[in-house]
């Protein structure tokens, strides 16, 4: 893929716009997808994309430059227009369903995820309400963008104006039957997780792992994981992944953060129960243990039968 923008939508934002150097039609993204960016240095990070959905001729991505962080330094510090990159096709943890009503919290940077999202509800006619968390209104990345959408509202939150959103309240007076979707800080979706009631359906795009109280240490007993298509059977011992396991004896799986949070290395269960300590699967995925992300859950069960 090839940078084909580069813009600077906000003081700490770069917007970065891709296409295939020939010109070809990309894979379909639907709202909620990312991609994964590989770095020069090896490392892959993963991206939301915020561009709309109907191009299929371009991806984008915003990017917070974040101190310290590999993938922003390098794409606020490094990357020209012009340049050739590496990316994964789109996948979707963050699974956009439809309905008559949303509601949509985003903070900062956040906001990704949500507007391809906003877009298409806004092409089905839905009403939907933005609650969007900035640190400073002047500099809110794709604010008039958003504002143009027809058939909903952003409300909008600047801590520098000292407008900061009621979380407890904005749930609690949101009929169960309104999707939520949130992506942002850690602290803003962990309040949203706390303030959900019982039956609300709540959706989240995580960036780093989400905080479980009372879920077990990973080092935990050891197990057996019987790869089904590899005929292959390995021991997981306490404190190694399964995925470190299965690349011990040769097993390749696709993996990209190694956290829980991308879904990249997803992987089907056969038999046995998970112990599921990922951040992408919803409560009744995890209930049904149909599939479990190898990087960071382990077994229940004293054996696991997967589809690797």
């Amino acid at each position: 893929m090839r940078v084909h923008r580069l813009d600077r939508i906000a003081p700490q934002i770069r917007l970065v716009e891709l296409r295939d150097p020939e010109g070809r039609g990309l894979p379909p993204a639907e709202p909620g997808a990312h991609i994964d960016l590989h770095l020069p240095d090896g490392a892959i990070r993963s991206y939301s994309l915020c561009g709309d959905p109907a191009d299929r001729h371009a991806y984008r991505i915003a990017v917070l430059n974040v101190p310290g962080g590999r993938g922003s330094g390098f794409v606020h510090g490094e990357l020209a227009l012009g340049a050739d990159l590496i990316i994964s096709p789109p996948r979707n943890n963050f699974r956009f369903d439809a309905a008559a009503r949303y509601l949509f919290i985003a903070g900062g940077i956040g906001i990704t995820p949500l507007l391809p999202m906003i877009r298409r509800a806004a092409e089905r006619g839905a009403d939907w309400v933005l609650q969007y968390c900035v640190r400073n209104a002047a500099t809110a990345p794709f604010l008039d963008d958003l504002r143009a959408l027809p058939h909903g509202r952003v409300d909008l939150h600047a801590a520098d104006d000292g407008r900061r959103l009621a979380v407890d309240e904005l749930l609690a007076s949101t009929p169960v039957d309104v999707p939520v979707y949130c992506c942002g800080p850690q602290r803003l979706m962990e309040a949203v997780a706390a303030a959900a009631r019982p039956g609300q359906d709540v959706r989240f795009e995580w960036f780093t792992p989400r905080p479980e109280p009372g879920r077990r240490d990973a080092a935990d007993d050891s197990f057996e994981v019987v790869c089904a298509r590899s005929a292959v059977t390995v021991t997981v011992p306490a404190g190694t992944s399964i995925l470190d396991a299965l690349y011990a004896a040769g097993v390749e799986v696709d993996s990209s953060c190694e956290q829980g949070i991308c879904g990249t290395c997803e992987t089907t269960v056969l038999e046995g129960e998970p112990d599921h300590r990922d951040s992408v699967l919803s409560d009744a995925e995890r209930a049904a243990g149909k599939t479990m992300m190898l990087c960071v859950s382990r077994a229940r069960s004293a054996r696991l039968v997967l589809d690797v």
